[in-house]
């Protein structure tokens, strides 16, 4: 396991600043990106070339150093301009992120370098262990050992099931992250499925409503033989608890980043229009500064470990804050943003619909809350 690179001074430059070329081409292209899948196979690279990948990676790996957080920020960045490129920049760090921490030094080498540079996609296919980890659902994968009473490297496991929803699923290659029950009784474990094993078939994109060039599709095993080479973690309960926050950190970027975006739209309407909403504006913009730094606290000192409740809390707070900041910016834009290429405030209205259904749902979540103080009145 990769200790984590010691916070840098947090300096949250705009995506202007940091990648002058990639947030152009975002503008250029964010409806498209959004509407379509004729670029879905360029986000990644042009994520890669813009080097946000590498950060919050230890300069020993490859990476720019600094910490989780920087990540969260550089991905709320990318959110301003396109939650479609965010989506997929939030399934290739937090896959970057499973590596830094898993014990398979062996698997961390061959793959980090494609994943840094956006060669490779990243597929973080862990929503099901998430919600197993929260006893929402069973694990929808199971591993047969091939070989019973191997160890180490020469163990080897049939693996079967499917995954019905995995973003970054990019047709050019792809690790997709995946937990699996253990049916000869082992703990559950967490495999990194290669694009090109025998028996692994990705479906086409699913037909989403927004967000159409992410390389979302569906995964099915039939047969997979892997042998430990490609296991991320032999413990997955350990691992997902202690990944969790950067998963829903980062996740909380897209969120950050959209509010911004929209409450900034808010500030470039018309006098009248910002005169009539301006203090819910400023209260908007107010919750959202304090509900990032409670995000950034969180992470940035473990306080998500012991108390993933407050995590829970402030991604559910991030959401109702996203489609009141988006309502407010259609109020403000008025009729323009109902004529296309005049704005971006149609586009920014689906994406907002899209954050309380990432999973763990808004729903999931509340459900989970609702199940803790239940337990705690107890």
């Amino acid at each position: 396991m990769i200790a984590p690179s010691q916070p840098a001074q947090l300096s949250s430059p705009s995506l202007q600043e940091r990648a002058p070329d990639l947030a152009a081409w975002l503008d250029e292209h964010a409806e498209a990106i959004d509407t379509h899948q004729d670029l879905a196979a360029q986000i990644l690279p042009e994520l890669g070339r813009a080097q946000l990948l590498r950060i919050g990676v230890p300069v020993s790996l490859g990476g720019c150093g600094g910490s989780t957080v920087e990540a969260i920020e550089a991905v709320a960045s990318v959110a301003e301009h396109s939650l479609a490129a965010a989506f997929v920049f939030w399934g290739q760090r937090t896959f970057i992120e499973y590596l830094l921490h898993s014990p398979n030094e062996g698997l961390r080498s061959r793959a980090l370098p494609a994943l840094l540079a956006g060669e490779l996609a990243g597929a973080t296919g862990l929503s099901n262990a998430m919600k197993y980890l929260s006893s929402i659902e069973a694990l929808q994968m199971n591993a047969t050992p091939l070989n019973p009473g191997s160890q180490g490297a020469g163990q080897q496991w049939t693996l079967n099931g499917s995954l019905p929803w995995i973003t970054n699923l990019r047709r050019e290659g792809f690790l997709a992250a995946a937990a699996f029950d253990h049916n000869d009784g082992a703990p559950p474990s967490i495999f990194a499925l290669p694009h090109d094993a025998p028996g692994l078939v990705r479906s086409d994109d699913l037909d989403l409503i927004a967000l159409r060039s992410s390389n979302t599709a569906a995964l099915r095993l039939d047969g997979t033989v892997l042998d430990a080479s490609w296991q991320i973690t032999d413990d997955a309960r350990g691992f997902l608890l202690h990944v969790r926050p950067a998963f829903l950190g980062l996740q909380c970027g897209m969120s950050i980043g959209l509010a911004r975006r929209a409450l900034a739209a808010v500030d470039a309407s018309s006098a009248a229009a910002r005169a009539a909403v301006a203090n819910e504006a400023s209260e908007l913009a107010h919750e959202l500064g304090a509900l990032s730094q409670r995000v950034f606290d969180g992470v940035q000192h473990g306080g998500f470990l012991a108390t993933p409740a407050a995590l829970f809390e402030v991604r559910i707070a991030l959401a109702a804050l996203v489609n009141a900041a988006v309502a407010l910016e259609v109020q403000a834009t008025g009729g323009r943003g109902y004529l296309r290429g005049q704005s971006g405030c149609a586009r920014r209205a689906r994406e907002a619909a899209f954050v309380p259904i990432v999973t763990p749902s808004i729903v999931q979540l509340k459900n989970q809350l609702a199940q803790h103080r239940g337990s705690k009145a107890a």
